[in-house]
């Protein structure tokens, strides 16, 4: 028992000079030197084929074709290069800040210290094939069928039409695992189909020796680990998001809450109805129109600014 204890404290004091990356472009740089440095050529490969590759300039990569049977689709440019794909895009979970509504992503970098967090976090960055990581654009990860292999050998596909991408097998507990840590360090909203297909995954796909060690590393670094690849935290339907990661106060489009302020975080108003949806237990709360969405930080604020609750909240 003293051993174990020993062991915790020693860890929690490395992690305490831990010095995350403070931007995207960083971050690159630092998984290269500090996370995947012996990767390249290692059998795990990259995120979506498990291509070799051969390490370029700070962060970069040529990817080994004959590795995996790689085959390019339209972007032999692309599918030549190693490119670092954020799990969870920065699209999702830029929708999910004001700033984003206020400018897009170039916004978010410039005004909001939350998202530059979320976009330089290594747990949420793998390199990938460049071609595969445009494919799979800002579209969410699901069962794809009916579709061809599109790129030789390797069997990640992408549904174009249904805005859906399958990585491989060897991969798809890593994803949800990555995906559940971002969802619940930051306080996104994920829909409920999402949520079984990568409790599905996380199952199904247990976390491999290489996931351990990818965990550690960025551990080192982050000056925390993954708690859902240590096993320190499970994610169910319904789960409330620990915003561990929220670094600054979010963004909001009203005035201070109020005393009888009973439920924070995100929430999101519709501009037309002046209806509101909670993160939680209320069913339409992804589907506004990202054009007709405005964002609060309680339900005090949204009412103080003449939103009610949507009636099919439960």
């Amino acid at each position: 028992m003293m051993f174990r204890f020993l062991v915790v404290a020693l860890l929690l004091t490395s992690n305490a000079f831990a010095v995350p990356p403070s931007t995207f472009p960083a971050a690159k740089v630092v998984a290269k030197q500090r996370v995947f440095y012996d990767q390249a050529s290692s059998a795990n490969g990259e995120l979506y084929c498990g291509c070799k590759w051969k390490w370029t300039g700070k962060s970069g990569g040529r990817i080994d074709h004959k590795s995996c049977g790689y085959e390019a689709r339209a972007q032999q440019n692309r599918a030549d290069r190693i490119e670092w794909e954020h799990i969870v895009p920065a699209w999702i979970f830029g929708h999910q800040r004001q700033c984003w509504q206020n400018g897009g992503r170039k916004n978010c970098v410039a005004d909001d210290p939350v998202f530059r967090v979320m976009e330089a976090d290594l747990f949420n960055l793998y390199p990938s094939v460049g071609e595969v990581n445009g494919d799979r654009s800002n579209f969410q990860y699901a069962m794809v069928t009916g579709v061809s292999p599109q790129y030789g050998a390797c069997p990640t596909r992408v549904d174009f039409t249904g805005r859906a991408a399958e990585p491989r097998n060897e991969v798809k507990g890593l994803v949800a695992r990555s995906t559940f840590y971002m969802y619940d360090r930051y306080g996104l909203s994920m829909s409920r189909q999402q949520q079984q297909l990568l409790m599905t995954w996380d199952r199904k796909y247990p976390v491999s020796a290489w996931e351990k060690e990818w965990n550690s590393r960025t551990a080192k670094v982050m000056g925390h680990p993954n708690p859902f690849i240590t096993g320190d935290r499970s994610w169910s339907l319904g789960h409330k998001p620990s915003r561990e990661g929220i670094v600054s106060p979010v963004p909001i489009q009203a005035a201070a809450p109020s005393a009888k302020a009973s439920t924070t975080g995100i929430v999101v108003g519709n501009r037309n109805s002046k209806i509101y949806h909670l993160p939680q237990n209320c069913p339409s709360y992804d589907k506004v129109s990202p054009k007709n969405r405005v964002r609060f930080s309680s339900e005090a604020n949204a009412a103080e600014a003449g939103y009610r609750k949507a009636a099919n909240c439960r």
